[in-house]
């Protein structure tokens, strides 16, 4: 992933296009020319002496100036030769606009992107295509588009890979009078993908919200990283199909994935735009709370209430008690629902004013949708007035409904203070939005709760399990390696002891003493139920040697002879009263790696289909939020006496993303029933399906997982043990409780500011960060992280180029002058060069002279900054060392 040279293909100072001199040509020329674009724009056709009464040169050597930018329209197969000319040149960027001929193989199509890409990486020039049919930037009135176009400039960039999606987009700009801050579509991205666009987005000023349509995505990791990065920063709203082939991953991978990443995934083109203009113009929620809906029309509220439940069925609706009793004597009917609220056909400015005064105060509020519909003979002027007064200092979203005919007058006055629509469900669908932008933001920004305890698993008791049974051919686990490999992870499971064959069988259950389950064992029967391979409560050896002898001749009977048998699984029999059934495991995800579900258990799992999936790595947060989103979640959450202990839920989830991270051989598990009650949870029955291990996980799953190998002992001088380790989401509370015990001087040096403590979105930032781009060290006491005490932290973040990485780095007082400040940089310099980062650099104030002398002692090149003459510049070149 790299925005290197980036700047060549959105800010040009001159392009060039070369073709054939066609009817396309003239298109793309025109829409060149169609705009105040302040550099030249110099087309390229041999045998053509003007085209759209601009003179043509013959070749790319008869320019009178090295072009930035280069649109190429002839075929893909002459593209490599044309690249490498300008290359030689000094271009930097290439659009290619023809696709690979319809008719040529994947294989074939592969090699000529190939060769675009051989040709144009000597000289760092980037390339959009082949198939860009739009590199449009409205400000600078750049517009090489193959369609007539005409686009103002607009606050939100389009990014897509589809040149249909790209022309419905701009045909909709042109309906409603809107505009874009970019049109990019990318085409076959054989080089600019939709991740290098997310970067370079990212840090447009321009481009205050991203849209993107997609249908599926080829780079997971660089996908991720980007899109996550981009969405800390502005608003991203994504259009993906549900279905876009029969070889496509099922939709629930690509919702994960979203969620994670922090974006507002919209159903259809029109809301699209519509997520754009809400999100740009009404505050977002500050909780989840009630939508609260009040208006002049029943009909119209109970419309608002029906969408509510259709849009987002997690947020509760209800109003407090004294909003409930403050607003009865507004209402039409004081014994109806106050929510929606009914002022009544003829109320005026003052009933809606007391009401949003009421509401404003609820904290159980969340939202306010106010309705206007005909009524009272006025033209909505004063109503409006309320509306927008309240707008301005509500500090909860105000949205409007406003039928046309209810006065325009007053439509004309709201249009400018609070985002307006025709019906109650385009509105609530519009405020749904925002509560799902808040909840995607929480997810980035939310710091964790602290593992509820210590949870370290045995890695080589599964190591040698999954080996086993790949070594002998198996692609499933049975029953008894199943109970091992959860025991190693520390999941509480129901004891399962083996047995050979039905003597042994009945020894066992002698053994136990107590009723047990018997389930016969076979690599070739994937549904015990269809031979009767499994008995329950069986009291007694006979019983059981009896069961055992009838299933293997139900066996042979179905399957012959020759069948394979691993023998008998003994389980005793459990009862745990109040226990709630529930079910956890990990499904393929495709590209997207192994993908986390929690839901609804039992016999009736697949009737009920309450479940909901997450990506790993699995923090206590997030496999909260997880849970959250099940119908389940509410009966687990509010169960009086029954209350499971959901903390332990959590944890088996945390323990699970943890097992698929070490182990990439693990492609399926399913535990169902898992028991949750007061005592814990319980797993009763699970399977587990295996594949050839396919490499490190750290380097195919999406996100780059906790990097452990980097954890390590350390002993100070006065003899304490402390430990280093990468930062964890955890760590948020005492990193913040060591920037609190802090001198404010010491502070002031690392921030440059004074603070007295982390603000949240801070302390997020510092500690929930991306391994692939990031790498932040601490030094703690040992413990559970979130509980251990932080005493220092070093950080590097790498720009998307991996060429440089700025560092920063705190110690609490308490280890100062025992030689961890110079221990810190040594480890993160190493970590930088073998993640092939070429510089490290910092800003650290003039004052600072202890920083300075660990600076000069490291090697760092110390300069004064040519910004603030408080502040030197420091900096380490990394890969041109011994």
């Amino acid at each position: 992933m790299t925005v290197r040279n980036l700047e060549y293909l959105f800010k040009p100072g001159s392009v060039a296009l070369i073709g054939d001199g066609g009817a396309a040509d003239t298109r793309i020329l025109r829409n060149l020319l169609s705009e105040p674009f302040q550099g030249p724009v110099m087309p390229i056709a041999a045998g053509v002496r003007s085209l759209a009464g601009v003179p043509v040169y013959a070749a790319i050597g008869d320019l009178p100036m090295v072009p930035d930018l280069a649109v190429i329209t002839r075929p893909v197969a002459e593209a490599p030769a044309l690249i490498r000319e300008l290359g030689e040149a000094g271009t930097r960027g290439v659009v290619l606009t023809c696709s690979v001929p319809a008719g040529c193989t994947a294989e074939e199509g592969a090699a000529l992107e190939q060769a675009v890409l051989d040709a144009a990486r000597p000289y760092l020039l980037r390339v959009i295509g082949p198939g860009a049919s739009c590199l449009s930037v409205p400000r600078i009135g750049l517009h090489a588009a193959t369609q007539p176009l005409s686009l103002d400039p607009g606050r939100a960039a389009l990014v897509t890979k589809s040149s249909a999606m790209a022309a419905a987009a701009l045909q909709w700009c042109r309906q409603n009078h809107s505009g874009l801050s970019h049109v990019i579509h990318i085409g076959g991205a054989a080089d600019v993908d939709l991740g290098d666009s997310f970067d370079y987005l990212a840090t447009e000023h321009h481009a205050r919200a991203v849209i993107v349509y997609i249908e599926r995505v080829r780079h997971t990791r660089k996908f991720m990283s980007a899109v996550r990065r981009l969405a800390r920063m502005k608003p991203v709203i994504v259009l993906k199909p549900p279905r876009v082939g029969a070889d496509e991953i099922d939709d629930f991978v690509y919702a994960a994935a979203f969620r994670r990443a922090g974006v507002v995934r919209v159903d259809d083109l029109e809301e699209l735009f519509s997520a754009v203009e809400i999100l740009d113009s009404s505050r977002v929620p500050g909780r989840d709370g009630a939508l609260a809906v009040l208006g002049n029309s029943r009909s119209m509220g109970l419309l608002a209430s029906n969408a509510l439940r259709r849009y987002d069925d997690v947020a509760p609706q209800a109003l407090s008690p004294a909003s409930s009793e403050a607003l009865a004597g507004l209402a039409r009917d004081p014994e109806a629902s106050d929510n929606p609220l009914d002022l009544g056909g003829e109320a005026g400015a003052e009933a809606y004013d007391q009401a949003l005064e009421v509401l404003g105060r609820d904290r159980q509020v969340s939202g306010i949708l106010a309705i206007k519909s005909p009524g009272a003979c006025d033209d909505g002027a004063e109503v409006a007035e309320v509306l927008g007064r309240h707008a301005r200092k509500l500090r909860k979203p105000l949205l409007a409904v406003w039928d046309p005919s209810a006065g325009a007058a007053g439509l004309e006055r709201l249009a400018d203070a609070v985002p307006a629509f025709n019906h109650p469900e385009t509105a609530v669908r519009a405020f749904s939005r925002l509560l799902q932008y808040r909840r995607s933001q929480t997810l980035l920004t939310q710091t964790p709760p602290s593992v509820p305890e210590a949870f370290a698993p045995d890695h080589e008791q599964a190591r040698l399990i999954l080996s086993a049974a790949l070594t002998a051919g198996r692609s499933q686990l049975n029953e008894y390696q199943t109970q091992r490999l959860l025991s190693a992870y520390a999941i509480p499971c129901i004891e399962t002891r083996r047995a050979a064959g039905p003597e042994e069988a009945g020894e066992v259950a002698a053994a136990l003493g107590e009723p047990v389950a018997l389930k016969l064992m076979s690599p070739e029967v994937a549904l015990k139920s269809q031979i009767g391979g499994v008995a329950l409560d069986l009291e007694g050896a006979e019983a059981v040697r009896a069961e055992a002898r009838a299933m293997l001749e139900r066996l042979h009977q179905v399957r012959g002879e020759a069948v394979t048998v691993d023998g008998f699984a003994i389980q005793p029999m459990r009862r745990r009263e109040g226990a709630f059934e529930l079910t956890v495991g990990v499904r393929p995800g495709g590209p997207f790696g192994p993908v986390l579900y929690f839901g609804h258990g039992g016999t009736e799992t697949e009737a009920i289909a309450d479940w909901a999936c997450g990506l790993p790595p699995l923090n206590m947060h997030l496999a909260r939020e997880i849970m959250q989103r099940t119908r389940i979640y509410a009966m687990l959450a509010d169960s009086g006496l029954r209350s499971p202990d959901l903390d332990a839920v959590a944890l088996t989830l945390m323990k699970l993303s943890q097992l698929v991270i070490d182990f990439g051989s693990v492609e399926s598990l399913d535990i169902n029933p898992l028991w949750a009650s007061a005592d814990g949870v319980l797993a009763l029955d699970a399977g587990v399906h295996i594949h050839p291990h396919r490499g490190d996980p750290a380097d195919y799953l999406p996100i780059r997982p906790y990097p452990q190998e980097l954890a390590e002992d350390v002993t100070l001088p006065d003899g304490r043990r402390l430990h280093l380790r990468p930062i964890r989401p955890e760590d948020g509370p005492q990193l913040n409780a060591m920037v609190e015990r802090s001198p404010p001087e010491k502070v002031r040096m690392r921030f440059f500011q004074a603070l007295k403590s982390l603000p949240q979105e801070m302390s997020a930032r510092l500690t929930q960060i991306d391994y692939d781009r990031e790498m932040a060290l601490v030094i703690t006491e040992h413990g559970v992280p979130g509980r251990a005490r932080v005493l220092g932290m070093v950080r590097i973040s790498a720009d998307p180029d991996l060429e440089a990485a700025e560092y920063d780095i705190m110690l609490d007082d308490v280890v100062a002058g025992m030689g961890l400040g110079p221990m810190l940089m040594h480890r993160i310099i190493d970590y930088a060069r073998r993640r092939g980062i070429r510089e490290i650099y910092g800003e650290v104030l003039r004052e600072n002279e202890p920083m300075l002398r660990i600076n000069q002692a490291l090697g760092f090149a110390v300069q004064p900054s040519a910004d603030d003459p408080d502040l030197m510049h420091v900096s380490l070149r990394l890969d041109n060392e011994a």
